[in-house]
């Protein structure tokens, strides 16, 4: 796939897409319109999303959160921005 980008999930009308940490859905709602989710990144306690708190990025997942590092906070923007020139093919 496109910049490291892989499809790792399929149904009709959804796909999971993943590089490296960062995944997100993309539901196809009919050929050429695509609506991209929230991207999220998998930590040791599931699929936590990126969240701010004064001016701090955190990983908030379901029961946890912890603070977000500045690397983890790019591949996220990185990888949202790829993924939405990829669907857009």
């Amino acid at each position: 796939m496109n910049g490291g980008i892989q499809l790792i999930a399929e149904t009709k009308e959804y796909r999971l897409y993943a590089r490296d940490n960062c995944v997100a859905m993309v539901h196809f709602t009919q050929p050429g319109n695509a609506s991209i989710g929230s991207s999220g990144f998998m930590t040791e306690k599931g699929l936590a999303y990126l969240m701010w708190r004064r001016d701090q990025p955190l990983l908030v997942s379901k029961g946890a959160e912890e603070p977000a590092t500045e690397e983890q906070v790019e591949a996220l923007r990185q990888f949202a921005e790829d993924l939405k020139k990829l669907v857009a093919c």
